[in-house]
C-alpha cells in the first residue's frame, strides 16, 4: 500500500520545535529561527547558534538527530529537505544571547526611533546592551562613553565586518 507524500497541513511547526529542542539536548546550542516551507517537498530550515558559534560537527549532529526524530514523527516515506545552519556573518542578531560572544567587535545599531549608532560592543546585560558609539567630528572620530541600549529599542543589529 503506497501512502500519498505528507503535505504541508502534516509539517506541523511545533512539533518540529519540539524534536529540535530534542535533537539539541544539553549541546547549549539554541534556535535562531525555524521555517517550514509549504512547498510540495517542505524544506525545513533551522538556524542554531551557540556561547562559541556553531561548528560543522555540531551542526551534522543535530541533523542527524533532527533526521531520525522526523522519521519517527512523521515516518520513513516523509518527503522534506532538511537544513541546520547557522547565521551568516551579515545576519541581524535577533536573539539576546548572541550578543555576548560579539563583547569588543563594532556593532550597526538601528534603533526604534529610527536612529543608528556604530561601535564597540563594551557589555551585555539580562535586559539590553552596551555600546560605545564612535562618531564623527570634523573627519576625526570619536569614542563616546558606553550608553546603554534595551533589546526592546533595538530594531535591528548587525556585526560590523572589518577586513583590516
Amino acid at each position: 500500500m503506497s501512502y500519498p507524500p505528507p503535505t504541508m497541513a502534516q509539517f506541523d511547526r511545533h512539533r518540529i520545535q519540539q524534536l529540535l529542542a530534542d535533537a539539541l539536548g544539553d549541546s547549549g546550542l539554541y534556535v535562531v529561527d525555524l521555517t517550514v516551507s509549504d512547498s510540495v517537498m517542505p524544506k525545513i530550515t533551522a538556524t542554531l547558534d551557540g556561547p562559541n558559534g556553531l561548528g560543522i560537527q555540531e551542526c551534522a549532529q543535530v541533523t542527524r538527530r533532527l533526521n531520525r526524530g522526523l522519521e519517527e514523527a512523521y515516518g520513513e516515506e516523509a518527503a522534506y529537505s532538511l537544513e541546520v545552519t547557522s547565521p551568516g556573518a551579515d545576519q541581524p542578531l535577533t536573539d539576546p544571547r548572541q550578543y555576548q560572544r560579539h563583547i569588543g567587535r563594532s556593532l550597526a545599531l538601528k534603533l526604534a526611533d529610527g536612529t543608528e549608532k556604530t561601535g564597540p560592543l563594551t557589555a551585555v546585560t539580562p535586559e539590553g546592551i552596551e555600546l560605545e558609539e564612535v562618531i564623527k567630528v570634523k573627519s576625526k572620530k570619536t569614542t563616546l562613553p558606553a550608553a546603554f541600549f534595551p533589546f526592546g529599542d533595538i530594531k535591528e543589529a548587525k556585526v560590523v565586518i572589518s577586513f583590516k
